[in-house]
């Protein structure tokens, strides 16, 4: 008889559930997280063993690669989209382990994309350099704070960019003052040589392939932005529908209706945060350079706000995006604001 096994992953230790055909209980033990313990716990029941589900928790590569490597047919469960029942009274490890084998075995389990290997060091790598863009960022918005609270005139971004450490030195008469902004510029452009390094090592390893290279047709999306799009989306016949790529891309609203009212929201951090940063970077620069995403922008701006139209540009640009991915297509701006 087919077997099934469910693993709820944790950061030091794992449950392992495994159940038959008939949801009979075989095995339920908790494991330490060395992949040697996981696969002796498994090799009894590895010749009819139809599937590991694991959980997607923050840790999983190194799970997934070492049973893939040793045979093992696995599964990626999405845990945002596997609803148990809510009266359930009492719920642990155990329970939620063999709930992931028993979803399986119906054929009603929600699965998360198990993204190649080979990929995804230069993916987690463009993360990691958004981290620091993140924080040069939050940098450069305390210089300009300072520079604004203490000598009463704004310093753009780009001015900021170009000061030299003497410049900064000199722009305060407080040696605790030129202190801090001398750090702060020391730390910005610490970061731009880390940010550079990053940048250079990616496109040394990584080139636009066949069906992500017109992105570049797309006002905005420059060789880093659509690295990270291909990165992220990885194949895009995962993607049924533009809807729901525009969905995984976070670009679209989480709420509930009912009789024309809101009702609430649902869960807002569904989809892919890279590929959300993404789109409103391209909507930042395609409102620049686009004269008719600059129209849009402008027309939706005067019916809501900033953050509004801004996220309404980057579903734009998602969608279109899609269509040139899935169609080998150059981007057509009268089409897409038409």
């Amino acid at each position: 008889m087919e077997t099934y096994a469910g693993i709820d992953l944790h950061s030091s230790n794992n449950f392992i559930g495994i159940i038959d055909g008939n949801d009979k209980r075989l095995y339920g033990k908790r494991h330490c997280n060395r992949l040697e313990e996981v696969l002796k716990a498994l090799e009894p029941f590895k010749e009819n063993l139809k599937a590991v589900v694991i959980e997607s928790t923050f840790n999983w590569y190194w799970m997934v690669d070492g049973l893939q490597d040793n045979g093992y047919e696995v599964h990626l469960a999405n845990p945002s989209a596997i609803k148990q029942y809510e009266g359930l009274k009492h719920t642990d490890d155990p329970w939620d382990a063999f709930w992931l084998a028993h979803m399986y075995r119906l054929n009603l389990l929600a699965e998360g994309y198990i993204y190649p290997k080979e990929n995804r060091a230069v993916r987690d790598l463009l993360r990691r350099r958004l981290l620091f863009v993140r924080q040069r960022t939050a940098q450069i918005l305390s210089l300009q704070s300072m520079v604004s609270r203490n000598l009463g005139f704004k310093i753009s971004n780009n001015e900021i960019k170009k000061l030299s450490a003497i410049d900064v030195a000199d722009l305060f008469d407080c040696p605790d003052l030129v202190l801090m902004a001398t750090n702060s510029w020391a730390t910005i452009e610490f970061l731009k040589h880390i940010i550079r390094g990053i940048e250079k090592r990616v496109m040394s390893q990584a080139k636009l392939r066949k069906e992500f290279a017109k992105l570049l047709t797309i006002p905005g999306i420059g060789k880093i932005l659509a690295l990270t799009i291909m990165l992220e989306v990885g194949d895009i016949g995962r993607f049924a529908t533009v809807g729901d790529y525009s969905s995984y891309c976070r670009c679209v609203q989480s709420k509930r209706i009912s009789n024309g009212k809101k009702k609430g929201e649902n869960n807002k951090k569904n989809g892919n945060k890279y590929l959300a940063w993404a789109y409103v970077e391209a909507a930042n620069f395609a409102k620049r350079y686009c004269p008719k995403a600059h129209s849009f922008y402008q027309s939706k701006k005067a019916r809501s706000k900033n953050v509004v139209a801004i996220k309404a540009l980057s579903n734009k640009l998602s969608r279109a995006s899609y269509y040139i991915m899935r169609d080998q297509v150059a981007f057509d701006e009268d089409k897409l604001f038409s």
